[in-house]
């Protein structure tokens, strides 16, 4: 029941929320930049306010306090770090955001400083995990119920790695109108499932709170976007689906949850390659992915269903997959 009401929550501060935040972001001017190698149709977004993902951002913080702090009453952190950690990485995204709009052009950090930041974020939530007993130097294989048992040093390098991965992933997948946080509401009525089954309701509570900011911020920014997330909101919800996925300790699921995620980025690091290694051929017509179905002729809204519907499909599956992680 406190998962729902974080939900409801959730949603009703995020959409409150949107509803002064989007004139304020456009008294401000912080319109969003289109990079001039993208779809030439992507240029009539220019202008579009950016930094919305503060709206669920708030939504997420305000529910997690009110519904969890029996939880951390009771001395369960877990909400929190997992919390804490996506708000650095919503802290970075910041950071570039306002650069990019200062700069009025789409380029804010350098790639450098980007990783750098959320590794040492990646490094730091992992030792507290360890350090709280959350964490253990296994890796639960999904479907065939066995775990690989690693030493801590090689786990904590994988895992840093596979965050700093799975940020970024969720960072490129934002680039149409209401994709990554669909797909991200669907990763995180996942999370709020799973952690309901398996009673670990702190970690439930953090998902069904930042479930029902997502839908509350996608009533302004599904097709045609009234505003965008941002690298503030791409870079939390990265944040917030791989802690998710270490805090209840299988960092695995993230393959299967985030199919679309992977996609994305494979799509862009075979373009990139290819492109290098054939002095100018290309695999797709453009990406990232949701770019290149977009110049076969897919519409913006028909790309974010089918891949919230992929999401969806994958996200069963996965719960059948671990469901039987820990004795019920």
């Amino acid at each position: 029941m406190r998962i729902l009401l974080a939900a409801l929550a959730a949603f009703a501060i995020s959409a409150a929320v949107g509803w002064m935040l989007i004139p304020a972001l456009r008294a401000l001017h912080a319109g969003q930049s289109i990079k001039e190698i993208g779809p030439n149709w992507h240029k009539n977004k220019e202008g579009t306010p950016t930094m919305g993902g503060i709206m669920f951002i708030v939504a997420a913080i305000v529910a997690v306090a009110a519904f969890g702090w029996r939880d951390m009453a009771a001395g369960n952190w877990q909400a929190l770090f997992v919390l804490a950690f996506a708000l650095v990485c919503g802290a970075i995204g910041f950071v570039d955001d306002y650069a990019k709009i200062r700069k009025h052009e789409n380029t804010g950090l350098t790639a450098g400083w980007k990783f750098l930041l959320q590794l040492a974020a990646a490094i730091a939530f992992l030792a507290l995990l360890r350090w709280q007993g959350i964490l253990s130097p296994t890796l639960y294989v999904p479907f065939f119920n066995v775990e690989l048992t690693l030493t801590w040093g090689v786990y904590l390098v994988f895992a840093a790695f596979v965050m700093v991965g799975c940020v970024n992933a969720v960072n490129l997948t934002d680039g149409l109108d209401g994709l990554a946080g669909s797909v991200t509401l669907a990763v995180c009525v996942f999370f709020a499932v799973l952690s309901k089954w398996w009673e670990m309701g702190a970690v439930g509570v953090f998902a069904g709170a930042l479930g029902g900011g997502l839908l509350g911020f996608l009533l302004y920014n599904f097709h045609p976007a009234k505003v965008f997330m941002g690298d503030t909101g791409s870079l939390f919800l990265g944040g917030a689906v791989c802690a998710m996925a270490f805090a209840l300790d299988v960092p695995l699921v993230l393959v299967l949850v985030g199919i679309v995620y992977i996609a994305e980025t494979m799509s862009d690091i075979l373009q990139v390659g290819y492109f290098k290694l054939t002095h100018g051929k290309r695999i797709f017509r453009m990406a990232p992915l949701h770019h290149h179905l977009e110049l076969g002729g897919w519409s913006e809204v028909r790309i974010v269903l089918t891949f919230t519907g992929i999401t969806i499909a994958f996200c069963l599956l996965a719960f059948v997959g671990v469901m039987y992680r820990y004795a019920i």
